[in-house]
């Protein structure tokens, strides 16, 4: 949700500037013939009767298992069946996040394994026609986050939509790998398609449509989707995506987010994951037969894994999950083709620019960080200077913001982009309020601008708190709900009294006084053509 680093490799700097950011008992209720509900509180699951929230605007059912808790033998496996129950399940309090270290999701950072729970969120009103329905998956680096920060009583009321909120398995519990384990570097994405076919099997219940899924996510959420759009496994669990904020195509350069990052993609092999398990349980069960590592392994406290969870954030590909690199995949044209909505913030990487010294970066120390993205290529810097003068920014600092936000976030996402739509409808987004009501919770040496998370209270609300907009804040906060949950019910975010949507090109995402809502070259506006000239790593589409 909030940034995180990609890599995490210098998590704890990174988090200190966050954000604050038995036969099935119900047969007859199964979700594609699901009976009217006489008590809006309860609804019957295909596992069983879940009593939930219900006010005069929304209806909401918390902490509803998808799957069994995986804990003991169940680590580190595909996730499995929930046990069926019979009487009313409470469902009126939040999930445990899943196990991660402190974060402002969760200020102490959680152990919890038995995680794997989704919050179901609807309007009141029964219309007597199903919904389109919206799976959320939340953001964080794929080490923090959780799907209960994110309240859609909002979506869900202005847009009349079934929103979807999940947890999935994050870091060492989500993506740890050995020799010989099924779905190592994987576990957190086989959760997210359980999550899905649940939806298959319930939404009629809660009266969407189970024929009109939309899954949707920010930062290592978007990521999810795209995987997900890659992968075998999810073929029929959703008909559109939204991507925040990420996309198979994202990427970095040496010390794009932090001093000393090495250049890498989110991506990784299932060996490289696998190396990096082997030595872990050589750490933490030493002198074990190799029959005897996984079963030391799965005996161990989450106390104990815990803290290496951030060695885990980089999904694997080469299995039966992602059977190819996701990126890849997508240029080759090899991904469900679905409608997609996406986009980024336009100055999303501000949001890592307190780890270069709190932001203060001299004109020197600029042109040196240049030149490293396009690894001493004089020529190449001196382009991107060129396109990035100091003088044409307040500091140093934000011209080094600038390069980054492009070449890591824009470019990459447009890139992928590019791919899909040589298959599928895409409609491209860049948000760019300087002043989303975010940035008051991180106090900075200079203006974050509309940085990475910055979109997200236009669209839910964090934490159980609706976050503060102004008038003209609030009419963006409407349109962008509308185009959303238009996109999620036909495909196209279009509808009366919005501005017209272009498609790839883009729609620039603004209040009034930050120069509204409008089409907008994104390409242009954040020097794409260059980025696939001097960086190939950026990607150039299709």
């Amino acid at each position: 949700m909030i940034p995180a680093d990609p890599l995490a490799g210098h998590a704890d700097l990174v988090l200190k500037h966050m954000l604050t950011t038995g036969l099935a008992v119900l047969l007859a209720a199964s979700s594609s013939q699901a009976a009217p509900q006489r008590d809006p509180s309860t609804v019957w699951t295909d596992s069983g009767p879940v009593h939930g929230l219900v006010t005069a605007q929304y209806r909401q059912f918390q902490a509803i298992p998808y799957a069994a808790p995986p804990v003991g033998e169940l680590r580190w496996r595909a996730p499995q069946p929930v046990r069926p129950w019979t009487q009313p399940r409470d469902a009126t309090t939040a999930a445990s996040a899943c196990a991660q270290p402190a974060n402002p999701e969760a200020p102490k950072g959680s152990t919890a394994e038995d995680c794997l729970y989704l919050t179901v969120t609807t309007p009141t009103t029964d219309t007597g026609r199903p919904r389109p329905v919206l799976v959320w998956i939340p953001g964080g680096g794929f080490y923090m986050g959780a799907g209960g920060s994110y309240g859609a009583t909002g979506l869900a009321g202005r847009g009349d939509a079934v929103v979807v909120t999940v947890n999935y398995r994050l870091g060492i519990f989500g993506f740890f790998g050995l020799p010989g384990l099924p779905g190592s570097g994987s576990f957190g994405l086989l959760d997210q398609q359980a999550a899905l076919r649940w939806v298959q099997r319930n939404a009629a219940a809660f009266g969407g449509d189970p024929r009109n899924v939309t899954v949707a996510g920010q930062s290592a959420g978007a990521m999810s989707v795209c995987a997900q759009l890659t992968s075998p496994g999810a073929a029929g669990l959703f008909h559109k995506a939204i991507m925040q904020s990420g996309s198979c195509e994202f990427n970095w350069p040496d010390n794009g987010q932090y001093p000393g990052q090495r250049a890498a993609s989110i991506w990784s092999t299932e060996q490289e994951v696998q190396r990096t398990g082997t030595a872990t349980a050589a750490q933490l069960c030493p002198d074990r037969a190799p029959a005897e590592v996984l079963p030391c392994l799965r005996g161990l406290a989450p106390e104990v894994l815990a803290p290496l969870t951030t060695s885990f954030i980089r999904p694997a590909h080469g299995n039966p999950v992602l059977p190819r690199d996701p990126a890849q995949a997508l240029r080759d044209g090899q991904f469900h083709h679905v409608p997609v909505l996406s986009g980024t913030n336009h100055d999303e990487n501000r949001a890592w620019l307190a780890a270069f010294d709190k932001g203060t970066i001299d004109a020197a120390r600029y042109e040196q960080l240049v030149t490293g993205v396009v690894h001493g290529d004089q020529a190449a810097a001196r382009r991107i200077l060129d396109a990035y003068p100091v003088s044409g920014y307040d500091s140093p600092a934000l011209a080094w913001g600038a390069v980054t936000t492009d070449r890591i976030w824009a470019c990459t996402q447009l890139a992928a982009e590019r791919d899909i739509a040589g298959h599928a409808p895409v409609h491209a987004y860049d948000f760019a309020d300087p002043h989303s009501p975010l940035t008051k919770f991180q106090p900075t040496s200079y203006p974050l601008g509309a940085a990475h998370a910055m979109e997200l209270p236009y669209l839910f609300e964090l934490g159980g708190k609706a976050l503060p907009l102004d008038p003209g804040q609030q009419r963006l906060s409407q349109d962008m709900i509308a185009y959303w949950t238009n996109f999620a019910r036909g495909g196209d975010p279009n509808g009366p009294g919005l501005t017209d949507w272009p498609g790839t090109t883009g729609l620039r995402l603004a209040p009034d006084g930050a120069g509204g809502v409008h089409a907008e070259d994104i390409a242009a506006e954040h020097h794409c053509a260059l980025w696939a000239g001097v960086s190939p790593g950026t990607g150039s589409g299709k």
